[in-house]
């Protein structure tokens, strides 16, 4: 498998630090992170697909090994206007987008800045469809209804080592395929940028009232679209997978029974498989991107 490399580049006056593997000729797939993790979680998947596309996976500020400046705009906005920036530093112009937790809510504000520079779609474990929120968004809303103290101070218990290792390891019955790096590698980095991951509880209300604007994204400019699910996921269950299908019915599907929010962990080799022949079929109809 290809090597990852490992850089930095200055991105509106911030160093952000990035993985990258693959080609720097290939097309390119973007590669947004998650909560609470950071560009580490697709450190087995960049190589898996390094020998026919250019993987790129910056860290977040606050997140990873970026810089996280005070002044930095801390919302999802704040992060597709850096990854917008990101893209043009890189002299990328287009790109297949993978869509994972946060890294979904930011990837689609950044793909409504210019939707022709999405060539695909890789959806995975990320929401778009209030409807179908899953139990655990029940204290968000909560919050949200009624953003107090005690219920911020409830939820801020939530970003701890414990609480890191609990939304990890979440539902899914194959748990001890997850490793543990993903807590105690992420909470170090993370437990000074604390406040934060705090107020992120309530940027996510404003994602969700952005929903509409991603559903219209998905019916107008249909992307060819790969959906790969792990349905064990209190946020995420299996309808909010299959409710992508109003708004892109040619979408290809696969949901993976026994997985759950941490995919790429407990399931990497089935993702691949769907993954490599898909952006095949992407690159033949659309040309190198």
């Amino acid at each position: 498998m290809a090597p990852v490399t490992h850089k930095t580049v200055t991105v509106g006056g911030v160093e952000i630090f990035y993985r990258e593997a693959g080609p720097p000729d290939a097309p390119v797939v973007l590669l947004p992170h998650g909560y609470p993790s950071s560009s580490f979680q697709y450190r087995a998947l960049m190589p898996a697909l390094a020998d026919e596309w250019r993987l790129l996976a910056p860290d977040f500020p606050g997140f990873g090994y970026s810089e996280a400046p005070a002044d930095f705009d801390y919302s999802f906005p704040g992060y597709a206007d850096l990854l917008d920036q990101f893209l043009k530093a890189l002299d990328v112009d287009r790109f297949a987008l993978y869509l994972f937790d946060y890294g979904s809510q930011v990837g689609f504000q950044l793909a409504l800045k210019d939707p022709s520079r999405v060539v695909a779609l890789l959806i995975q474990n990320g929401d778009a469809y209030e409807e179908t929120l899953g139990p655990k968004y029940e204290a968000l809303k909560a919050y949200w209804a009624d953003p107090s103290d005690e219920r911020r101070e409830e939820l801020a218990r939530a970003v701890s080592f414990e609480g890191l290792r609990e939304e990890i390891l979440g539902e899914v019955e194959v748990a001890d395929r997850i490793s543990p790096d993903l807590w105690h590698l992420a909470w170090p980095l993370m437990r000074e940028h604390r406040d934060i991951m705090i107020g992120f509880f309530a940027e996510i209300a404003d994602s969700v009232r952005r929903f509409p604007q991603y559903q219209a994204y998905l019916r107008e400019h249909r992307p060819p679209t790969l959906i790969v699910w792990g349905p064990q996921d209190g946020y995420m269950p299996a309808e909010s997978a299959r409710a992508y299908l109003a708004d892109v019915p040619d979408a290809e599907l696969h949901l993976f029974d026994d997985g759950g929010h941490w995919l790429l962990e407990t399931h990497l080799d089935q993702v691949v498989a769907r993954i490599r022949p898909f952006l095949s079929r992407v690159r033949a109809g659309t040309g190198p991107w």
